[in-house]
Parts: C-alpha cells; structure tokens; sequence
C-alpha cells in the first residue's frame, strides 16, 4: 500500500529520505495520465530541476505517460518550471506537464508540480479529483521516452517580451542569484542576451550546497546583497529552485521584498507599457501593491494564499497581474502562471526606462504611497498541534492585538486580522508542514514585530489550551 498523497497549494512534495520513492512519482504520473486521458490531445511534457536525483525521477515519470499512450517529452537538461510552461502552453497538442522540483524547499525535498494545457496550474478542484485518482499500487508498465530542447524557444521568447535597446543602452550590471536551481546559466544568459553586465553566484554545485534554502527571501539573500555592494551592480536579480519566485537586491545592497517587486512591476506596466486590467493578490499580500492598483484605476481581487487560487481568477481574463507574498508573480499577457525571470527583466527594464538606480524607484514608492514594514515568523509544531490550531482560528476573534483593536477579522485563510492604521496580522497554518506562519505589516518595525509578538503567543496559547 503506497503513502496517501496530498497535494498542497503548488502540487505534491516529500523527503527524499521519506515518501519522496519511485513508487510514489510513478502513482502520480500514472493519475495524471488518467487525468489527461481521454483527450484529443497525447503529448506531456516532463522537466526536473538541478537536484541530483531529480533527473531519475523525471524519467520515471516520463516512462510511465508514456506507457499509457501519450508522447512524453522529457527535457534534455534541468529546465525553469515557467520554460516548461511555456513549452506547454505554445503546443497545441500537449495535454500538460509535470515538473519535478524541490521548489524553495530544502535540499533534501522534491516534488512534483502539474501544469495543464495552458501552462497553468489547474483549477483547485482538479486536485482533488487527481488525488482520488493516485492508485494504491504504481504500474508496472513503461514505456519510450522523446528527449526534447525547450530551453531555446523560451529564452527567445523572453527576450522578445522586452526592450531590449532599452535596457542594452543603460548599461546595467547585474548579480544572478539562482541559488543553484534551474534557472543558473540561463539567467545569466538571458540578462547578457540584452547587454547586462552580469556575475553568476551559485551557479554549480560546490562544497555546502545543500545548505542554502533555495528560496529568495531573507537571510537566504545575504550572499546577493553582499555580491551586490562588492561588485558595484545595479541590481541583484534572485530566483528559487525552479525558477517560478523572484526577489530582488538595489544597487545600496538592500533586500527588495516581493510586495515592493509587485507593486514596481504593475506601476511599470500601467505607466510605460500602457497596460489594463485588474489585480490578483493573496491574503498575505502587503497594502502596497493595492495602494498602487488602486492608484491607476485598477480593481484588486484577494484571494487566498496559493498560486492555485490566484489562477482562478487569472483564468476568467482581464488579469494584469498576479501576485504572490512569497515572490511568485505571474503576468498572463505572457502566461497564467508564475515567471520569475520574465520579472527580472522586467525590473531591468524598468531602471533603464526611467534611467535611475532601483534604490531610488524603491524609495519612491515609500513616499508615494507610505512606508510599510513586514515581515514573516515560521512557528514550528508538533503535527497535531497544526492540525488542533486548524481547527481553532475560524472561531477565534480576539478583541484587542498589540494594543490595537481590530478592525475587520477574516477567516478567509487562517486568521488575518486588520486594524485601523492598515496594519494587519495573518496566522495561516501550512498546507504540506508542521509550521503555523505568522505575518505582519505595519508603518514601523516596531508595531510590526509587537504584532508578529503577539501572533505567536496567539498560536501557542491555542495549542497550550
């Protein structure tokens, strides 16, 4: 009897010294392939990410969709899950794809993500029919595999997303951070394909790889920031482990959050591209990119956390954004999901289109539209004690926070509690993990960490009850 497969806000993952086995890649390929049956269309795509055993996985994988009819296009080389997307997305034929990844996860993680035909994620319901699919027992079947170059097209197609004159005669230097994923090599080649001067860090495995969490967020980024002041570039440009979440360093070697990354990209594509539509956000997103939408017109749809909710709406249409606290930012002129290094480019292009260093476009948006301060605690418990605290916040409305009254109370996705300055705290228990994430924003780091304080003692005191 294989272990119960659950799939959480972006597909399925598991310890490599775990549940993380062959019989459990092949009992996921073979759902999907029940899932994609029955279709006209009879090619899948499979990539997998620069881990070491990725590879072996992919195949696997590839060997069983391939058993079952369809033409399984396995990548020739560890590709970006937006590659694998795209690549998708541009083949009429292709049913859809899967992607094995350990994302920003440890190294000793990997998963598997599923893309449908249109490059996206799915809908949420269609995890759960897919979980009902996965088979106690993986087939025994396997079948011949089609190696297929996808890189070179989407690289292309990138490049021709942006003005490149533009930004080849700012003549930007550049620090690329793929924190050993996907993305190392083609980033790089992707900036120096539109004149960026760029130096590559974490490129190749090297002695204590394994250690650097893959995912662009604080302290993860110290090596970025450092590089950054030492170099003397313009900008550092980060992406996780497959590619799909961005963050971002200025030229004084400051970290450039998520919130900030959004809200430059949608000031940048309203301003100088002229772009329309509304604005997708999390539960978890910052007041500033609302601020910004709302600054041009723009309506903002919250959604809960995971990419997953946000390509419903991205599916409806009229979408100009969609965006992630974590770092995932889709653009669906381009494609319904999340693509970090279309949002490096992007950055790029910006900076040179207003022919002025990030640090002060960043600063710009505190004077414009108010400082905000956030900030993310990870609590670790025991998996009982998630699941009790699950169970508890949807009843739970406290009447006073870090000497503040709520103002509004939300159970939309964990406990987000907003108060009248547009300060806000969210405990959100994680989907896959044993950890309850506290988040909060406030205009000073000080009320930030007092709410932050107070968060967490709401959750233990939850658990201790």
């Amino acid at each position: 009897m294989g272990a119960m497969i659950h799939f959480g806000t972006d597909g399925w993952r598991a310890r490599l010294d775990g549940d993380f086995t062959e019989e459990n890649v092949a009992r996921i390929a073979h759902a999907a392939g029940k899932l994609w049956s029955g279709q006209v269309c009879r090619s899948v795509y499979i990539g997998y990410d620069t881990r070491p055993q990725a590879v072996g996985f992919a195949r696997i994988a590839a060997e069983v969709i391939a058993a079952m009819g369809f033409t399984a296009r396995l990548t020739d080389r560890p590709v970006p899950a937006p590659a694998l997307s795209w690549a998708t997305a541009s083949d009429p034929d292709a049913c859809g794809a899967l992607m094995v990844t350990g994302s920003h996860h440890p190294s000793d993680y990997l998963g598997i993500k599923l893309r449908m035909a249109d490059g996206g994620g799915g809908l949420a319901e269609l995890y759960d029919e897919l979980e009902g699919m996965v088979e106690a027992d993986p087939p025994e079947e396997r079948g011949e595999v089609t190696s297929v170059d996808i890189s070179t097209s989407y690289e292309a197609q990138l490049v021709s997303l942006v003005d490149g004159e533009s930004i080849r005669s700012a003549g930007l230097t550049a620090i690329a951070d793929p924190m050993y994923g996907a993305a190392r090599g083609c980033l790089a080649e992707i900036l120096r394909s539109v004149g960026v001067s760029v130096h590559e860090i974490h490129a190749k495995e090297e002695p204590g790889w394994e250690d650097l969490r893959p995912e662009p967020i604080e302290p993860w980024v110290d090596a970025c920031e450092r590089a950054v002041i030492g170099q003397g570039a313009s900008i550092g440009l980060i992406t996780d482990g497959d590619a799909d979440r961005v963050g971002a360093v200025d030229d004084r070697g400051r970290y450039v959050h998520p919130h900030q990354i959004i809200a430059l990209i949608l000031d940048h594509l309203v301003r100088h591209r002229g772009a329309t539509g509304h604005v997708v956000l999390t539960a978890a997103s910052s007041v500033l990119p609302r601020r910004v939408a709302e600054s041009h017109g723009c309506r903002v749809t919250i959604r809960p956390i995971g990419f997953k909710y946000l390509y419903e709406e991205v599916f409806k249409g009229d979408v100009l954004i969609a965006g992630e606290e974590s770092g995932g930012i889709g653009i669906p002129a381009h494609l319904p999901e999340r693509d970090a290094m279309l949002c490096c480019l992007l950055l790029c292009e910006l900076i040179a289109q207003e022919n002025r260093p990030l640090s002060e476009l960043v600063d710009e948006l505190d004077e414009r539209y108010g400082a905000r301060s956030f900030a993310r605690r990870d609590l670790r418990l025991a998996p009982e004690s998630v699941e009790y605290l699950r169970t508890l916040l949807p009843g739970l409305n406290p009447p006073e926070v870090a000497g503040m009254e709520p103002t509004t109370v939300s159970h939309l996705d964990g406990l987000r509690l907003d108060f009248a300055d547009e300060s806000w705290l969210l405990l959100r228990p994680g989907g896959t993990e044993p950890v309850v994430r506290v988040l909060a924003e406030a205009p000073t780091i000080e009320q930030r960490d007092a709410l932050l304080e107070a968060g967490i003692a709401i959750a233990q005191s939850g658990v201790s009850a």
